[in-house]
């Protein structure tokens, strides 16, 4: 069997989301200790649990939102993992993994909490991104209604390991084939040791190729080649 290639798709740092507490270098270092070769770092949105001071100006919100990021992936290269940008995109309680775009793509769009989910959505596919829907049937008592936009979407987060429960996996799943959806796996760790709801529990995606930069995993999504899941 040819090596394959493991990817962490979800994740939190502590410098943009305010439910994690591992910095953005302690994940890289969790991260390369757990054997991953790439780690997708989604902090919480503007619309979700952020740290970042919503009256500040446009561009300087986006620069504290990337830092987290930036800060994985200094310590990312200094350690020999891949680290990689995307979001957290938050309608409501839906949250949707957003992949394929960056921060200059942000600052160019300082109208970006002013339009709909759906406008947001087309404004990534145009830049060549994907929008993948994370743990769609989870249950917490901050979402107070589960919402789809299947049209709009090219994956589902089968698999989240802060779910902490197999039914809401299953249901995701079952989503998932419904409408032909590539399934994908997340850990969503906001600590060292994995997710409050769900500790010591990692998953993530396995690749045939290596994913060295964030379009390598768009395309394995849209192209559905994901080779199989870590759970």
């Amino acid at each position: 069997m040819s090596h394959l290639f493991l990817t962490e798709t979800h994740l939190h740092t502590s410098e943009a989301s305010a439910c994690a507490s591992a910095s953005g270098a302690q994940q890289a270092d969790q991260y390369k200790k757990l054997g991953y070769d790439t780690i997708i770092v989604t902090d919480h949105f503007f619309n979700g649990n952020t740290t970042v001071d919503r009256t500040l100006p446009w561009e300087k919100q986006v620069d504290l939102y990337c830092l987290g990021y930036e800060n994985a992936k200094k310590r990312g290269d200094e350690i020999g993992l891949n680290v990689l940008f995307g979001i957290e995109y938050t309608w409501t309680g839906t949250d949707f993994l957003i992949y394929g775009v960056d921060k200059e793509w942000l600052k160019s769009y300082p109208d970006t909490m002013q339009i709909s989910v759906q406008e947001f959505c087309d404004r990534v596919h145009a830049a060549g991104g994907a929008v993948v829907h994370a743990h769609p049937f989870r249950e917490r008592n901050y979402i107070h209604e589960l919402k789809f936009i299947p049209q709009y979407t090219d994956g589902v987060e089968g698999y989240n390991a802060g779910n902490g429960s197999t039914v809401m996996d299953e249901r995701a799943v079952w989503y998932a084939e419904q409408y032909g959806f590539p399934i994908t796996a997340g850990s969503d760790c906001h600590h060292i040791g994995g997710d409050s709801h769900n500790p010591g529990v990692f998953f993530g995606v396995y690749t045939e190729e290596r994913i060295n930069d964030i379009s390598d995993y768009v395309a394995v999504v849209k192209e559905h080649r994901i080779a199989g899941l870590k759970l």
